[in-house]
């Protein structure tokens, strides 16, 4: 172990053990509290598959179909639970398969750890069978990796893993163990890592940044709030909604933010960024204090930042001070964690309401369900829409359902459209836009919240993207819903297509196979719906079904997801058709 980073640890009581690095590897998940990790075995990595075998009524392992599709299980796992998740696979092509995912979660900031075999330590750097350098291909996508080649190392290297990935702002930690340190013995205890010198996670909250933020907001006539994940990862969700309603401001999220507060609350407006709703995005270049919590700015949000709020002030609540000042200046920086920082914040701000400024989000509103959302929800047209499906899930589910995406149009009408009553419950890929990802996450959100209901929603690309997990569901049970919202193209690159290249639809066509033969080909319940009048008996059938089930819904195919703001435009060039 690298003696620079000296850590803090607590013990656990147990006598010391002489046994093998892969016993070691099993005995240090089960001290961090592991039950179920995903993976696919392989030659560098069946040591540690071996010593799973003995302890599997300790740890369930689940045999993903790729490795890819086990980095997405073990987020979707994390992302509604707020606990790490594990997958694990073999050196070489094993190991490049996590990166995906890997890179999903870190740009996503989901605590995933991952451990790779890896080529004995006297072959590395000899181009060996099946050897790659994954501690250099992930170190860009990764919050800390490191390579074992000593079993004495494992304890500590796993206990530092497992702080760093949850600590703070959460991300992926890649674990590189090379197969002769998965054989050599040694003697074993353990200690939960509880710090690391010179990392702080989570900077102390200033009173002064409260007062002077809080000083901001009770002088505000026009204050937005825009919240992201940072409050579901922080578990700040009763802070932000009494924040929100003892000052009365209307407020709008982030798409990974969707679910902290819940969509009927009136003070909710919507959400922003290139598919959000009109009104707050509109209405961001016309605040007085903008009020940003735990999100980052990214581009999909700001738009054109040389027009981005730029009358306003700007107020930022976020962990991690590489984010403050990274895209959008701003006035006043509220670092720390924000359940500590908005509980700090609340009793500074008065109690106030803005009827007149919450009435031009109610006429901007009015504005696009006329243009919009009448058209999605209520359509007169044959064909349906991928908007009335999730009307009719909301309507089944009474908005509890916790809703896995995959990347698409699809993705941009189930976060605009569902509804959410229960955090952490819109779980997709927001930074990294991984299509593939909605299948295995949904496999590891239902795994890990049994007694909810989780849909995952998939459009006809993405969704063959990581088919073969459906075998994962036949081996496991897993009861997963599946809905794919089928309208035989890659609808958001076609969208575009037909907006900015005079429809050239360019290798965006898609030529399907039967995903109800596939679903029935791996026993697993399946209906296609062609019609209006068929949509609600098949969404019921699904909801009440105790097993998987797949539902295929054949939906226009031409439809497009508005408003949109074009690539590059300003938020205030909101377009709604």
């Amino acid at each position: 172990m690298n003696t620079e980073t000296k850590i803090k640890t607590e013990a656990v009581a147990q006598k010391t053990q002489r046994i093998t690095g892969s016993e070691a590897i099993i005995r240090c998940l089960i001290e961090e509290g592991v039950d179920v990790l995903y993976g696919y075995p392989g030659g560098a990595i069946m040591p540690v598959y071996d010593e799973l075998y003995k302890f599997r009524d300790q740890i369930h392992h689940v045999l993903t179909r790729h490795e890819q599709g086990a980095a997405h299980a073990a987020q979707g796992y994390a992302r509604i639970s707020g606990r790490v998740g594990v997958a694990m696979a073999t050196s070489g092509p094993g190991a490049t398969n996590l990166i995906t995912g890997i890179a999903d979660a870190q740009i996503d900031s989901t605590p995933i750890v991952c451990i790779t075999g890896q080529v004995a330590s006297h072959l590395l750097g000899s181009d060996a069978f099946q050897e790659t350098d994954i501690v250099g291909i992930s170190t860009p996508v990764t919050k800390w990796n490191h390579q074992v080649t000593k079993a004495s190392e494992i304890p500590e290297v796993i206990a530092k893993a497992f702080y760093i990935a949850k600590s703070g702002r959460p991300g992926p930690v890649l674990i590189d163990i090379t197969k002769d340190a998965q054989f050599e013995e040694f003697d074993f205890s353990y200690s939960k890592c509880t710090g690391i010198r010179s990392y702080n996670p989570i900077p102390k909250t200033s009173q002064e940044s409260l007062e002077a933020a809080a000083a901001l907001i009770n002088k505000a006539k026009k204050p937005l709030i825009v919240w992201g994940q940072g409050v579901i990862l922080g578990k700040a969700e009763n802070e932000l909604k009494a924040v929100i309603e003892k000052a009365g401001i209307p407020s709008a999220w982030t798409i990974l933010g969707a679910s902290a507060l819940p969509t009927s609350h009136p003070l909710n407006v919507g959400m922003v960024g290139m598919h959000g709703n009109y009104a707050p995005n509109k209405l961001t270049n016309e605040c007085d204090v903008l009020i940003a919590i735990g999100m980052r700015f990214d581009d999909r949000v700001t738009g054109d930042l040389r027009t981005y709020a730029k009358q306003a002030k700007v107020i930022h609540f976020e962990i991690d001070p590489a984010e403050v000042d990274k895209n959008v200046k701003t006035d006043i920086a509220v670092l720390g964690d924000s359940k500590v920082s908005l509980a700090g914040l609340l009793p500074l701000l008065n109690a106030n309401s803005h009827p007149e400024w919450l009435q031009e989000f109610k006429d901007l509103y009015d504005i696009e369900f006329e243009k919009v959302i009448k058209h999605d929800l209520h359509p007169v047209k044959e064909g349906l829409t991928m908007g009335e499906v999730l009307k009719e899930i909301n309507a089944q589910t009474k908005g509890n359902a916790a809703i896995v995406t995959d990347v698409g149009q699809h993705q941009m009408i189930a976060c605009r459209y569902a509804d959410f009553n229960i955090t952490k419950s819109n779980i997709t890929s927001g930074g990294l836009g991984t299509m593939g990802f909605g299948l295995p996450a949904a496999i590891g959100a239902k795994m890990a919240a049994p007694d909810r209901e989780v849909i995952s929603i998939s459009g006809d690309g993405g969704y063959q993207m990581t088919i073969q997990e459906l075998g994962t569901i036949f081996q496991t049970k897993v009861p997963v819903k599946i809905v794919v919202l089928n309208n035989d193209f890659l609808g958001m690159v076609r969208q575009w297509q037909q907006l900015f290249f005079d429809k050239r639809y360019a290798s965006t066509e898609m030529a399907n196979p039967d995903f109800v033969t596939i679903a029935k080909g791996y026993y697993i319940e399946a209906k296609r719906v062609t019609k209006r009048e068929e949509l609600a008996d098949a969404v019921k059938e699904m909801i009440a079904s105790k097993d998987a089930y797949f539902l295929e819904v054949c939906v226009e195919k031409e439809d497009n997801v508005f408003p949109m703001i074009p690539s590059g435009a300003s938020v205030s060039d909101i377009r709604l058709s």
